[in-house]
């Protein structure tokens, strides 16, 4: 009996091209498994392709209400951002993925995972670290990084090895941006963009949106209220949190929002640029930190912040299934406790402006903030606290006049 291996399949040439590769150099039985996290109409079409390029069964697991509400939420309300600009739009997707592949690898009693990503990539840690956190026993394949055997170098390659094996399948070697796609984010790398001196095509780039430019003359308002953290309706209509991330990409997409370029650190030392539309995303984290601006106090917030960058970096390299990653989210599920409330704002030509928050917990005393003295603030009170507050600054500024003093004597 033939060994089963799960392969993780996207339908593009590079995943296509391993079916008859790994039958032809191991001689496993092939199952693909299509792990659907918002990809669209990139579906259309994979168990035909599947089949005729040698697979004996395809798996297409929806996994999209799992990937918002355990993978996506948990870093909204962390408020995690890998260096300052990037949603996290793929690294949030490998473990759900990955946690997928498992399954269907137990179900069908594989003793192997595949998987099509580069070796100069951070997926291939994404995806590696999860199932050596789910599965240690099972076996990885990683034909980009065995270069004996795996041969193949471009796309002509691919497509020539395809023909050999009588799969006749309608690629094309033409350019094009390498992308990934879910219903948080895609992303774009390649052509023009390998150059950090090149301004993006946008116009031949943009999938979900439009730039800043081409959007509407005139704002648009939007309500989203929020529980305990979570995104419950936009405009006064309550949907599940994948429907509000739609209607937000939509809303997002319209206006210009969310185009982010970047040049960021991969996890394997090298630097990379990339463009990202994060139209939906955008918008929900940017409402979610405007409600935490009226309830979170200043030690909390300051503590979330350091916490959050954390939670990015654990989450972008891959170490979702770890301890860390699960005490840091323990925590921040305490801080969303009271994030609960209404916030209003408007999407003019790729900004998002406030337009009033509201919340039962709001923490925004009016008396207090004012100018005018509250009930429960005497300006007498600031001249004690500054003599505290600056005493260290003070006794050493005395120290230093002292030192200097002896020195010129």
């Amino acid at each position: 009996m033939k060994e089963k291996v799960v392969l993780a399949y996207s339908g593009g040439l590079d995943t296509t091209a391993i079916i008859p590769w790994l039958k032809e150099h191991f001689g496993y039985e092939v199952i693909c498994c299509c792990v659907d996290c918002g990809q669209g109409n990139e579906l259309d079409g994979l168990d035909e392709r599947a089949k005729l390029s040698g697979a004996s069964k395809l798996y297409i697991e929806n996994i999209i209400d799992d990937f918002c509400d355990n993978y996506i939420m948990p870093c909204v309300k962390a408020g995690a951002v890998y260096e300052n600009k990037y949603l996290l739009g793929t690294s949030m997707a490998r473990p759900a993925i990955a946690k997928k592949l498992v399954e269907i690898a137990r179900k069908e009693g594989a003793s192997a995972i595949c998987h099509g990503a580069t070796g100069k990539g951070n997926d291939q840690i994404r995806f590696e670290l999860s199932i050596k956190a789910l599965a240690p026993d099972l076996k990885v394949i990683a034909p980009w990084r065995m270069t004996d055997v795996w041969t193949m170098q471009s796309r002509e390659d691919e497509i020539e090895y395809c023909k050999q094996h009588g799969i006749d399948l309608p690629f094309s070697t033409d350019s094009s941006y390498s992308r990934d796609r879910n219903l948080w984010h895609i992303s774009h790398e390649g052509l023009e963009l390998e150059d950090p001196a090149n301004e993006p095509n946008y116009d031949h780039l943009l999938v979900l949106g439009v730039t800043p430019e081409k959007a509407p003359d005139e704002a648009e308002y939007v309500t989203m209220t929020f529980e305990a953290g979570i995104p419950k309706s936009i405009n006064g209509k309550e949907m599940k949190v994948s429907d509000i991330i739609k209607e937000l990409n939509r809303l997002g997409g319209k206006h210009g929002i969310g185009i982010v370029d970047i040049v960021e650190n991969r996890v394997v030392g090298m630097k990379s640029r990339g463009v990202y539309e994060t139209p939906g995303g955008t918008i929900l984290m940017e409402a979610h930190q405007q409600l935490e601006e009226l309830v979170l106090d200043r030690a909390t917030m300051e503590t979330k912040k350091d916490m959050g960058n954390k939670f990015a970096q654990i989450v972008y390299e891959g170490k979702w299934f770890t301890p860390l990653r699960e005490a840091i989210q323990a925590f921040v599920d305490v801080t969303q406790q009271y994030v609960t409330g209404e916030v209003k704002f408007k999407l003019y030509k790729g900004n998002i402006i406030k337009a009033g928050t509201t919340s039962p917990y709001s923490l925004y005393s009016e008396s207090l903030a004012s100018f005018t003295t509250g009930d429960l603030y005497d300006h007498h009170d600031a001249d004690g606290f500054i003599t505290l507050f600056g005493l260290p600054l003070k006794v050493r500024a005395m120290k230093m006049a002292e030192l200097s003093k002896n020195k010129q004597n």
